[in-house]
C-alpha cells in the first residue's frame, strides 16, 4: 500500500470542498451584481472577498492538515484492518459515525464468514486426510492378493490371466499414486508444511523416483537414458522426489514409444532436465500448464488428467525456491527443466 501524497490529498480535499468554494464565489458574484446595479463601488465587494479569503486561508490550511493526517491514518489502517478495527480515527460528525458503524458491521460479518469457512475447510481437510489414509489399507490388501496369485503357468488361459493380473497391478499402482497426490496436496495446503532442507546427492533422489516407475517403463517398453549426475543440491528430499515422480508419471503417460532422458543442463550444472519423446504440448497450452485444474488439449484427449500434478510441482518448487520451466511442441516431445541452484530461505 503506497503512502498518500500531499498533492493527491490536496486534490481530494479541494474536490470535497468544491461546493463551499462554489457557494462562496456565488455569494461574491451576487454582491458584485447588486453593487453594480445600484451604481455602488464594486471594488468594495472585491476588497471584502479578499479579506474573507485571507481570514479563511489559515482555517482551511489547518483543516486540510487535519484532513491529510486522517487520510494517512486511514491509508495505513488498510494494511491492518483485516486483523483489527483498532486505530480508526475519531468520527467528526454524524455522517462519519454512521460510516464507522457500517464498517464495524461489515468487519464483524466478515470475521464470522471467515471463521465459518475456516471451520468448514478444516473439517473437509480432516475428512480427506482420513480418507486418504484409510484407502491405503484396501490398496495394500489388493496388492498382496495380486502378489499371491500364480506367477507362471504353461497353458494359454493362465497366460491370459497373468496378463490381466499385470494390468490390475498397474492400475492399482496408479490408484496408489493418485492417493499419494491427494495426501501431498493436503500437506502442501497446510500452513505448517514439513520442509526440511539438507544437502542431498541428486542421483539418489532421481533413482528413488525412477525405481518407483520401473515397472511402468518395462510395461510400456520405454527406455531410460540416465547417467551419473554427480551433483549435490540443497533441497527437501521427500518433496523433490514427489515432484520428479509427477514429471515422470506425465512423461510415461504421454509417451507411447521412444525414451525418457534425465540429465543436467549443459550450460547450468544445477538444472535437471527430464525430456521425453512423447506427444508434446500445444503452444497455446504452455503458458497455462501450471494453472490449477488446467488439463489442456492432451488432458482433454486423455480424459484422465486432473490438472493438479504440475500445479503441485510448481507450488512445491516455489516454496523450495527452485524453478520449473516446460518446453514442448506437438509431436516432438516435452522437456521439463528444474532449476535447483538457489534456495532463498532462512536456515535454522
Amino acid at each position: 500500500m503506497h503512502e498518500i501524497s500531499l498533492w493527491s490529498a490536496g486534490k481530494q480535499y479541494l474536490r470535497g470542498q468544491s461546493r463551499g468554494i462554489l457557494l462562496y464565489c456565488s455569494f461574491a458574484g451576487i454582491f458584485a451584481l447588486v453593487f453594480y446595479l445600484y451604481h455602488l463601488p464594486v471594488e468594495a465587494v472585491l476588497y471584502a472577498a479578499l479579506l474573507c479569503a485571507a481570514l479563511a486561508l489559515p482555517v482551511q490550511t489547518a483543516d486540510f492538515y487535519s484532513y491529510y493526517q486522517r487520510c494517512r491514518v486511514l491509508r495505513n489502517l488498510q494494511k491492518q484492518i483485516i486483523f483489527s478495527l483498532e486505530g480508526l480515527p475519531e468520527a467528526k460528525g454524524l455522517m462519519e459515525e454512521e460510516y464507522q458503524e457500517l464498517i464495524t458491521a461489515l468487519y464483524r460479518d466478515k470475521i464470522r464468514l471467515v471463521s465459518r469457512a475456516d471451520n468448514e475447510r478444516r473439517d473437509l481437510v480432516d475428512y480427506y486426510t482420513l480418507w486418504a489414509h484409510q484407502i491405503k489399507t484396501p490398496i495394500a490388501a489388493m496388492g498382496l492378493l495380486l502378489q499371491s496369485l500364480p506367477s507362471a503357468e504353461d497353458d494359454g488361459s493362465t497366460a491370459q490371466s497373468m496378463e490381466q493380473n499385470r494390468e490390475l497391478a498397474m492400475e492399482l499402482f496408479k490408484i496408489e499414486q493418485y492417493v499419494e497426490m491427494v495426501l501431498q496436496y493436503l500437506r502442501l495446503e497446510s500452513p505448517s508444511s514439513d520442509f526440511v532442507l539438507k544437502r542431498y546427492a541428486l542421483d539418489d533422489i532421481v533413482r528413488q523416483a525412477v525405481r518407483k516407475y520401473a515397472k511402468m517403463f518395462i510395461r510400456k517398453k520405454i527406455s531410460l537414458d540416465f547417467s551419473q549426475l554427480n551433483c549435490e543440491v540443497l533441497t527437501d528430499e521427500k518433496w523433490l522426489v514427489f515432484v520428479i515422480e509427477q514429471i515422470l508419471s506425465n512423461a510415461l503417460k504421454y509417451t507411447n514409444r521412444g525414451k525418457i532422458s534425465i540429465y543436467l543442463e549443459r550450460d547450468d550444472a544445477k538444472t535437471l532436465v527430464i525430456a521425453d519423446t512423447g506427444i508434446g504440448i500445444a503452444g497455446e497450452d504452455l503458458p497455462r500448464v501450471f494453472e490449477k485444474g488446467f488439463t489442456g488439449y492432451n488432458g482433454r484427449r486423455d480424459k484422465k488428467s486432473t490438472g493438479i500434478g504440475l500445479y503441485l510441482c510448481q507450488r512445491i518448487l516455489t516454496q523450495l525456491s527452485h524453478t520449473i520451466v516446460i518446453e514442448g511442441e506437438p509431436g516432438k516431445g516435452t522437456k521439463v527443466k528444474i532449476g535447483l541452484d538457489r534456495v532463498d530461505m532462512v536456515m535454522e
